[in-house]
């Protein structure tokens, strides 16, 4: 079974990560925070934002689209709300890769448990939102 994927509310999805990921970081909101925790200069990057958008972009889509795909088979199998299908399933994936991914990693790296928290904060704002969409905006047939 491949599962039904609305590939529009997917693209839709991945805009929706960049707005977040704009306005989260966005120095007035938590960029400054973020800087300060990530010992990251604002005023002098070390680099172009180019390839760092391109990565995100890509990231986001395939992110989005796993969400989608997942959302679909898990409405398969609980069947009821597809909406509440695609968010249970957006936080779910979350706690159990992205969250505990990060938080296994900066314990390794020694980051702080301030940024870790700001980070996988982030993350789930992201996914819920893209939830929001893919399970608002459902496949044809659901």
């Amino acid at each position: 079974m491949v599962p039904e994927i609305n590939y529009w509310a997917v693209l839709l999805a991945t805009v929706s990560s960049m707005v977040v990921g704009a306005i989260w970081y966005a120095r007035p909101v938590m960029g400054d925070r973020w800087a300060k925790l990530a010992g990251v200069n604002l005023d002098q990057p070390s680099r172009g934002p180019l390839w760092p958008m391109i990565t995100t972009v890509i990231v986001s889509f395939i992110t989005a689209w796993v969400l989608a795909g997942a959302a679909s088979i898990s409405w398969h199998f609980y069947e009821g709300s597809f909406l509440w299908a695609a968010i249970a399933t957006a936080i779910v994936l979350w706690a159990g890769f992205t969250a505990a991914r990060f938080i296994t990693h900066d314990a390794f790296e020694g980051r702080s448990t301030k940024l870790t928290t700001l980070n996988i904060a982030h993350e789930l704002i992201t996914v819920v939102v893209m939830a929001l969409i893919i399970g608002a905006w459902p496949p044809a047939g659901i």
